[in-house]
């Protein structure tokens, strides 16, 4: 039996490190800041520190991370009271799958706070060059480091990396499905507050306040499913009502105007008619004639 072996896929593999270090900085810490070549995540292990991300200014906490793409200038302060404890690792990643990690300010947990325990430990043990020297800029092996050493430090960045962006990306799935959801459920319930006050004079702020909505949102949603505002579909489903009214033949126009909240048949009329073309007379003359046709009379006929 011949075997076939199967290549891996391996979309985020860390290809060289930079630098790996723990900072206890005072209070009043300030880096004027830099811009390099490589990827760097910054870790909130203690206090809070004001990071720049190109011309953004982001506040973060303890147990958040923040990643600086290559090229891109950063620098930090300390922003509270506590001193600061960050964890600092620069790292080469190429890949399109990197761009996830741009600008992202993220929330660790339980497993990445263990890969980068890891990779505090492992380098350590298998560097000579102090984790504090904010000066480093080359790491010096050890002559005998524990066996493997480099690359767990590998492996558990890399496994964070996928664990990130598999968790990020599961909950950026779920915020999408979640949103569309609730935008469907807006827009079946304002249809139907709607549908049920056709007899009403609404405005935007009542239709809103009735419906615990924003009135932007509202319109937004309204315009993704029926490509106008909701006074825009609110005045067709009033129409649409009228000239159902008009072919029963049950009310004059005045009355249908009253049955609608149209403040007078000349309003009626002129909304009528831009909404369909027709005044609603055309509309009820053409309505008998499709009827006298439908019969089978001719337009002349009886």
């Amino acid at each position: 039996m011949a075997y076939t072996a199967l290549t891996l896929r391996c979309p985020l593999r860390v290809e060289r490190l930079v630098s790996v270090h723990y900072f206890e900085y005072g209070p009043d810490y300030a880096f004027a800041g830099e811009r390099h070549d490589f990827w760097e995540l910054v870790y909130v292990d203690k206090g809070e520190i004001a990071a720049t991300a190109g011309k953004a200014e982001k506040l973060l906490h303890r147990g958040q991370m923040i990643f600086h793409s290559p090229g891109e200038f950063h620098s930090l302060r300390a922003a509270g009271r506590t001193a600061p404890n960050l964890v600092i690792v620069g790292f080469y990643c190429a890949g399109p799958e990197m761009a996830f990690f741009e600008g992202r300010v993220l929330a660790v947990g339980g497993p990445e706070q263990a890969a980068l325990a890891v990779i505090v430990e492992q380098a350590a043990a298998a560097f000579s060059t102090p984790l504090d020297d904010p000066l480093l800029q080359r790491l010096e092996r050890r002559a005998a480091p524990p066996f493997g050493a480099e690359q767990l430090i590998a492996l558990a960045l890399e496994g964070m990396l996928l664990g990130l962006v598999r968790r990020e990306g599961a909950a950026g799935r779920l915020t999408t499905q979640l949103r569309s959801q609730d935008r469907a459920g807006l827009f079946e319930r304002t249809q139907n507050y709607l549908e049920a006050n056709l007899h009403r004079q609404l405005t935007l702020a009542e239709i809103c306040r009735d419906n615990l909505v924003g009135r932007s949102y509202l319109q937004k949603v309204f315009r993704e499913k029926t490509g106008g505002g909701v006074m825009e579909y609110f005045g067709r489903r009033k129409i649409r009502r009228a000239k159902e009214l008009i072919r029963e033949g049950r009310h004059n126009f005045t009355e249908i105007a009253a049955l609608l909240g149209y403040t007078s048949i000349h309003y009626f009329s002129r909304h009528f008619k831009r909404v369909t073309g027709m005044t609603p007379s055309e509309y009820a003359g053409s309505v008998k004639l499709l009827a006298r046709t439908g019969r089978g009379e001719g337009p002349d006929g009886p």
